[in-house]
């Protein structure tokens, strides 16, 4: 038995003109997600995963008296795994309701172009909220890795700043300093990044409620995909920003800007103008050409500005970006993701 769902004849009705013409429709439903404009992909080593190798102890050498000898050490590593999730999914028409549309080709993009949109804020939310553990067909995102405030029970928790806020009505502001060796979007071994589109025409049949056949239109895409926290140290999560009354709102807010100093102090490594510290001790350190971005919802987005007016501050400035105009903090781009939610709990 065939289950999903078919535009009707009702749909055509509401997407035509009384000239009898499909217009451009009102996308009622868009959304600024830029993190997909950031993202490195790299391909990853396995078809439904990726293994990544780290450094997880140092020998820090041993001082040493005369007629004494000096033990031999070593530094240890360490390995972990991150999936991939596959987003597919089917637009399919009925063949007589689309040449009774009076422009297949027009009707049909109208319903595809919807896909496009509802399938790139899928990937969005992911990146950010994405949970293998509660729905195994996803991939894990950058939430339930910064998870915890508490360096006691996770190493990572020096990047999870504490807003202040508690309760469920919170919003967290990101930076990433995107790389292929700090973190990075993949894709699987042997595919391609970004979304697979094909136009099956009328060769794949639609089937009803009953199995019965009928001929149709359809369209196919997919999406495969995964992120990974190869150097979570360039990762940084502000949690727990109350943008109620009591928080953001209020007469004691949260300095925003001291949060993001704070922020691009927890890489290890940036330039002169972002935190400072240009170098490390790691001969091989790769993480030269990081790429950090500031990610931000329209509500915590308004409040920057909100202080940036009131404490005229001049650290929020405006610049090119490949090619665009936009707001940044010391250089690093601040940029919407409507995914983000101001509807967070209390990260402890």
């Amino acid at each position: 038995m065939a289950t999903g769902a078919w535009p009707t004849l009702l749909d055509v009705a509401n997407r035509t003109d009384r000239e009898g013409k499909i217009p451009v429709l009102a996308e009622m439903l868009s959304q600024c997600n830029d993190i997909e404009d950031d993202a490195p992909y790299v391909e990853a080593n396995e078809a439904t995963g990726h293994e990544f190798i780290f450094r997880n102890s140092l020998p820090p050498g041993n001082w040493r008296q005369y007629n004494r000898g000096t033990p031999y050490s070593k530094s240890t590593g360490g390995k972990a795994r991150v999936g991939l999730g596959m987003l597919e999914a089917y637009s399919q028409v009925d063949r007589a309701l689309a040449e009774h549309s009076g422009n297949k080709e027009r009707f049909r993009e109208s319903e595809d172009i919807a896909f496009l949109e509802g399938m790139s804020q899928t990937i969005a939310q992911t990146d950010f909220y994405g949970n293998s553990i509660l729905t195994p067909a996803q991939y894990m995102g950058l939430s339930p890795f910064y998870n915890t405030v508490n360096t006691a029970t996770a190493a990572n928790a020096s990047n999870v700043l504490n807003g202040g806020g508690t309760g469920s009505s919170n919003a967290s502001l990101w930076w990433i300093g995107w790389g292929p060796e700090t973190i990075f979007k993949l894709f699987p071994r042997g595919s391609k990044a970004g979304l697979s589109m094909e136009d099956k025409s009328d060769t794949t049949p639609g089937f009803d409620s009953f199995g019965n056949r009928f001929e149709a239109y359809t369209s196919w895409f997919r999406i495969q995909a995964g992120i990974c926290p190869k150097d979570w140290r360039y990762g940084v999560r502000l949690a727990n920003l109350d943008v109620t009354n009591a928080g953001l709102a209020g007469a004691n807010a949260f300095d925003l800007f001291d949060g993001m100093g704070q922020m691009l102090l927890q890489a290890p490594k940036l330039g002169k103008t972002d935190s400072g510290v240009t170098k490390t001790d790691a001969v091989e350190d790769a993480a030269s050409g990081v790429h950090g971005v500031f990610y931000a919802n329209r509500t915590l987005r308004h409040y920057m500005d909100r202080q940036s007016m009131r404490n005229r501050n001049v650290l929020l400035t405006s610049s090119d970006f490949a090619g665009r105009p936009v707001d940044a903090f010391r250089a690093h781009p601040v940029k919407v993701v409507d995914q983000l939610l101001n509807t967070e709990a209390q990260v402890v």
